[in-house]
């Protein structure tokens, strides 16, 4: 069934039903089989897309400029100091610029507020690439990752294990809570969603059937998983806090012993990327020799088994991207 999106902000998960999330992954599903038949299409023709990136990005900013090229649209890249977002014009000024220019905006940055205004004053779609709240189009390719793993989304477990109060997690914690995905965050207390966050996703999953837990005890929480998730332990702009994330996480860290702990031997490994599963990146090897550890959120043993789906998600990150722009432009 086709839902007319046009027009549509995608900001959050939230504002979207559970059957519009539904067909923005069957959409994505068609243009993956598009591409892999070598079939351009033309769903974004003479279309213009702003691509305003305030925090850098290897798969956000290929996929939407992938995605916009391969159905006939073009791309700009504006980085922070390309123009005057919140310096010398207000945000809402620009978003009343840039919406008389192009078709759609992609918008990558901290402050979720300024998405929020982009969207109400652009005029034209607005998609977030990730804000320090939500990070909704990582979620879709996510989702699409695990559906083709297992066929559904209702009723998987999805165990995300880490910093469960980060943009990700939260993102995942409403979209499963939407999607009626049984969602269990496994982190110390201290790192757990904010308390108003979690009680929206629990009566979102009253309607859908999931459930969401929270626990501090990796063995007791990986139990029965179909998947498990998670990301960097210090999110980008909170690098004075690698100390501190180390100390609170380094019982967290998924490794062979957890993925045996799941009782489950089909169940995936998920990661949003990019990943300190090694010292081999220059800040690996710099944040790794500092804190003397090998390995970080996930060992480089489950990063390369064939139990890690990583680079299968990050490549669903263009068709769902390309699923969002097609459907709201």
């Amino acid at each position: 069934m086709a839902f007319n999106l046009k027009g549509r902000n995608f900001l959050k998960l939230k504002d979207y039903s559970q059957q519009e999330i539904d067909y923005l992954l069957t959409l994505s599903k068609e243009l993956k089989a598009k591409k892999r038949a070598g079939i351009k299409g033309d769903l974004l023709a003479a279309k213009n897309i702003a691509l305003i990136f305030e925090k850098p990005s290897t798969r956000t900013r290929c996929a939407f400029a992938v995605a916009a090229k391969d159905e006939g649209g073009s791309t700009e890249y504006l980085g922070k100091d390309d123009i005057q977002l919140g310096k010398k014009e207000t945000v809402a000024d620009t978003a009343r610029v840039l919406g008389r220019m192009f078709d759609g905006i992609e918008f990558r940055g901290y402050k979720h507020q300024t998405v929020e205004i982009l969207g109400e004053y652009a005029g034209v779609p607005v998609w977030n690439g990730l804000t320090d709240l939500f990070h909704p189009t990582q979620i879709l390719a996510d989702f699409l990752t695990i559906e083709e793993n297992f066929s559904q989304l209702k009723g998987i477990n999805l165990v995300y294990t880490g910093d469960g109060r980060n943009n990700v997690a939260n993102s995942l914690m409403i979209g499963s809570a939407i999607m009626g995905v049984n969602f269990t965050v496994v982190a110390p207390k201290k790192l757990w969603p904010e308390k108003d966050l979690l009680n929206e996703a629990k009566a979102l999953a009253e309607e859908s059937g999931a459930e969401i837990e929270m626990t501090e005890d990796p063995s007791k929480g990986v139990k029965g998983a179909d998947a498990i998730y998670t990301d960097v332990w210090v999110s980008m702009g909170e690098e004075e806090k690698f100390a501190e994330r180390i100390e609170l996480l380094k019982d967290y860290q998924v490794n062979m012993e957890m993925i045996n702990n799941t009782g489950n031997s089909e169940v995936i490994f998920l990661h949003c990327l990019p990943a300190y599963h090694n010292s081999e990146t220059e800040n690996g090897k710099k944040i790794l020799k500092e804190f003397g550890i090998s390995e970080m959120e996930v060992s480089d043993q489950v990063f390369e088994s064939k139990y890690s789906k990583v680079f299968d998600q990050a490549e669903n990150r263009m068709h769902t991207i390309k699923a969002v722009m097609a459907a709201t432009i």
